[in-house]
Formats: C-alpha cells, sequence, structure tokens
C-alpha cells in the first residue's frame, strides 16, 4: 500500500515544495459546510448552513459570538472552530480590560492569523482545519475578514468558503457592486439567497441556516430560527410571483410580415 511519507509532520517539504498537511486542512475547509458574508457601509451579514449527522440530530452551530462588535462564522472542523472562537473572545476581553475600549478587528485578526500559522512551523502541532469569516465594525466601519489554516488573511467585500462555495460566490459577483448601498434587511436577504445557491441537498430553512448581522447602532446578534425562516418564506413567495401582464415576444408580427413580403405562403389551417 502506498504510503506518503511527506505528511508525517507538518515541517517536513515534499520535493515539490509542498506542505502536506497545510493542504489538508485547507481541503477540510473546503468539504465543510458553506458560510457566506457581506458587508454594505454600515452592516455585515454572515449566514452559514448547518450539518446534521442523522435525521434525529440537531444541526451543528457554525456562528459564534466573539464580543458585542464582533462575531465568526466557520467552515471546516467545528472543534478547531470552538477552540479559536474561544481564543478571540479571551484577547477581546484582555483588550476591553487594558484599555476600556473594544479591540479593533484589523488587529484580532492578525493575532488569529499569527496563531494559526504558529501550527505551520511546529513538528508537535498541526494546522488548525477550519477557515473562518470575522465580522466585526470599529472606528473605521464595518469589516468583513477571512482566515486560513495556512495563516493568510485577508479583507473581502463578500466572500463564501466551504463545499459548493463556488456557486455562492458567483452570486456575490453578480451582486456586490449593489451591497455598499444596501439596507440591513436587504443585506440580509442577499446572505440567504448566496447560501442557498451553496446548498448541496434538502431545502434551506429557518433550521439549517443560521444568520447572524452587526452594524453601527446594533451589536453582533444571531438571528433566532423564527425570523430566519419568515425572510426565507418572504424570498420564495417573491420568486413564485408571475406577472400577468406579459408583453408579446418582440418581433414575432414582424417576422410574419417579412415572410410574406418574400412571397411565403401563409400555412391554411
Amino acid at each position: 500500500m502506498f504510503r506518503n511519507q511527506y505528511d508525517t509532520d507538518v515541517t517536513t517539504w515534499s520535493p515539490a515544495g509542498r506542505l502536506f498537511q497545510v493542504e489538508y486542512a485547507m481541503e477540510a475547509v473546503k468539504q465543510g459546510s458553506a458560510a457566506v458574508g457581506l458587508r454594505s457601509k454600515t452592516h455585515v451579514v454572515l449566514a452559514s448552513v448547518g450539518k446534521t449527522n442523522s435525521e434525529f440530530s440537531s444541526y451543528q452551530k457554525k456562528i459564534f459570538k466573539v464580543d458585542d462588535h464582533i462575531g465568526v462564522a466557520i467552515a471546516g472542523l467545528t472543534a478547531d472552530g470552538r477552540v479559536l472562537s474561544r481564543y478571540m473572545r479571551s484577547e477581546c476581553i484582555n483588550y476591553s480590560f487594558l484599555y476600556e475600549s473594544p479591540l479593533p478587528v484589523g488587529r484580532l485578526v492578525v493575532q488569529l492569523a499569527d496563531k494559526a500559522q504558529v501550527c505551520t512551523q511546529r513538528s508537535w502541532k498541526r494546522p488548525y482545519g477550519v477557515g473562518l469569516l470575522v465580522a466585526g465594525l470599529d472606528e473605521t466601519g464595518p469589516h468583513l475578514y477571512q482566515n486560513c489554516p495556512s495563516g493568510n488573511y485577508f479583507e473581502y467585500q463578500a466572500y463564501a468558503i466551504g463545499a459548493r462555495s463556488q456557486a455562492g460566490k458567483t452570486y456575490l459577483e453578480r451582486k456586490f457592486e449593489t451591497f455598499p448601498e444596501c439596507s440591513r434587511d436587504e443585506l440580509i436577504r442577499h446572505g440567504i439567497m448566496s447560501v442557498k445557491e451553496c446548498l448541496q441537498e434538502g431545502k434551506l430553512n429557518g433550521a439549517n441556516c443560521n444568520v447572524a448581522i452587526v452594524g453601527i447602532g446594533e451589536a453582533f446578534t444571531i438571528l433566532d430560527q423564527k425570523t430566519v425562516q419568515d425572510i426565507i418564506d418572504l424570498l420564495e413567495d417573491k420568486k413564485d410571483e408571475i406577472p400577468t401582464d406579459a408583453a408579446p415576444v418582440e418581433g414575432e408580427q414582424g417576422a410574419t410580415q417579412d415572410d410574406t413580403d418574400q412571397g411565403v405562403a401563409p400555412m391554411e389551417t
């Protein structure tokens, strides 16, 4: 049986210059349940799809509150996500105790990236198999960051991670130019629509869809199941509406007249 001799620890490089354990961690993020984040000038919305091991179990929680102004959505190993969210809570509490002000979002993201990057340098550790979308609000406005298991981090206007995330990115790419001017409710609807594109099987509902929002004048809040279900029902009703005053297809009568002018006899009935 073939055995890869270059993935026994994270500090062993392959001849091609690859760190397989880091790639395995990033693959765990790709196979995790989808999470989406998007921001406007005033708010940031996180939406995710929960996973369940069987029809008798509840859905796993994929969005965590870190502080009143920061929250995260995860894709990948939920246990690692809980560890990192607990670390972020500790950093926020320590900073608030020491400086009596909220921790800036960018500084927290850098500290989180440093913690993840250390796990790619020590042979007795393994990379965290989870990707995070960090949403927050500070003095410079709303922010949305993505943190990778490799230690990289990026700021986005909108982004999606996890399984079938490309479908969600496609939706976000079509609509992202309108996000800065969106209202709170419009941004939530866009978040639900984008995460719906990432759904692999089944139907999106208030039980398997988690939505959270933070913005100016609004602390980080995870919407309850009934509120999410009402928004999904509203979107479904709008999708099912069919206009009654449908205009005739342009060019049909003109094509018939052109055929007559060219000598084509009309069909007898």
